[in-house]
């Protein structure tokens, strides 16, 4: 059964997203008619510059073919070498130029040199028989060859029209000399190519709206396709909803936190961390009912509660398991959780004591494992 992105049509532009995508798997624009240009116009180059260097081309060549007939084995090696090295720097001089030419082609088609390894893989359709003879028949493959044909037409037409105006001239060769005879050779070699070249240009020029034409057809996505896509690159509506709940609580919790410092100097105690957090809480000897956390905070809110402690001489104890007990197990104005209640009251004990003038050492407080957190809030038996 077909989805719902692929029944409908496509009618938007690719996004760049999209567009990224493409190039990562080898889908990039691309004109072979630009490539033959560029190719070709940087070889006039190298052709100009081999005719201007000809005399001494000839010339390096010239003398790997004078030897010594009597040490001919020794020196045949040595012109071997010689000549392959030769060959290899010519070949050098004349293929990275028009590499570098072949990259910054398409560099200029795709605004970057692009390399995509996913090209490479193993597709099962490019050996498929049936595929491949729905490409041979299909409308690219039409227009493909009705470009190659009118290419040949115009570079057959355009050779005659040269070929042409410069036949007198050529035929009369003989009757000059072989200087003067290269030469209106070499004239019309240079002409009949740069005519060649502006053929070419117009027909790569025509090529390249095509194929960017195609490439964007191809391209195209649905509406439902662009939205599938936003909600992968901004998250789905219900997951933004849920962090936007999550922002608002925090900010409440926050603001309640924030708000909870005025009864700090009310506290019976406050339980540290010593620093990171800080719970304050609030018993009245006789009463009902267990302790309640009057304020609390981590951070910069836990340094306030345990200053604003300080200055109003608010009793603070330092016990690391119990602050976090307290403040991840807690809310602000509720009772302290029920399995801690026996550590709370061996801290409110020491305190009550301490303040009626009893020297006493600092009792090890004792929490349940199953309430003992770390700073990010897991339990450590977890």
């Amino acid at each position: 059964m077909a989805s719902e992105s692929d029944s409908q049509e496509k009618t938007e532009d690719p996004t760049p997203k999209r567009l990224e995508k493409a190039m990562e798997e080898g889908q990039v624009l691309s004109s072979k008619e630009l490539f033959v240009f560029t190719t070709l116009f940087a070889g006039l180059f190298v052709y100009f510059i081999a005719v201007n260097s000809s005399g001494f081309l000839l010339g390096q060549w010239k003398g790997f073919f004078q030897f010594d007939l009597g040490e001919f084995n020794g020196e045949a090696v040595r012109l071997s070498y010689e000549a392959f090295v030769y060959v290899m720097t010519v070949g050098l001089a004349v293929g990275v130029p028009i590499s570098i030419v072949v990259l910054f082609t398409q560099g200029t088609l795709t605004g970057r040199i692009n390399f995509a390894p996913k090209a490479t893989n193993f597709k099962g359709s490019r050996i498929n028989p049936l595929q491949g003879l729905k490409r041979m028949v299909s409308m690219k493959a039409l227009v493909e060859m009705l470009k190659s044909i009118a290419k040949v037409v115009f570079l057959v037409g355009v050779t005659y029209l040269v070929i042409s105006a410069a036949i007198s001239a050529l035929l009369t060769s003989s009757d000059a000399n072989l200087l003067k005879g290269l030469e209106r050779v070499h004239t019309t070699f240079i002409a009949l190519f740069i005519a060649l070249l502006l053929v070419l240009a117009a027909i790569a020029l025509l090529d390249v709206l095509f194929q960017r034409h195609q490439h964007i057809q191809q391209l195209r996505m649905s509406r439902q396709d662009v939205k599938d896509e936003h909600k992968q690159t901004e998250g789905s509506p219900e997951v933004k909803a849920k962090i936007r709940r999550m922002q608002m609580t925090n900010a409440a919790r926050a603001a309640q936190q924030r708000k909870a410092l005025d009864d700090v100097p009310s506290a019976t105690a406050v339980i540290t961390n010593p620093t990171h957090f800080a719970v304050a809480l609030k018993y009245d000897v006789g009463a009902r009912g267990a302790p309640t956390i009057l304020a609390m905070g981590r951070g910069k809110m836990a340094a306030d509660i345990i200053e604003i402690a300080q200055t109003e001489s608010v009793p603070i104890f330092q016990s690391p398991l119990l602050a976090r007990a307290l403040f991840f197990t807690g809310e602000i104005g509720a009772e302290i959780h029920e399995e801690l209640f026996s550590a709370v009251a061996a801290v409110l004990a020491f305190i009550f004591r301490i303040a009626n003038g009893e020297n006493l050492e600092v009792p090890d407080i004792e929490v349940p494992e199953d309430l003992q957190f770390n700073e990010t809030g897991e339990r450590y038996n977890a």
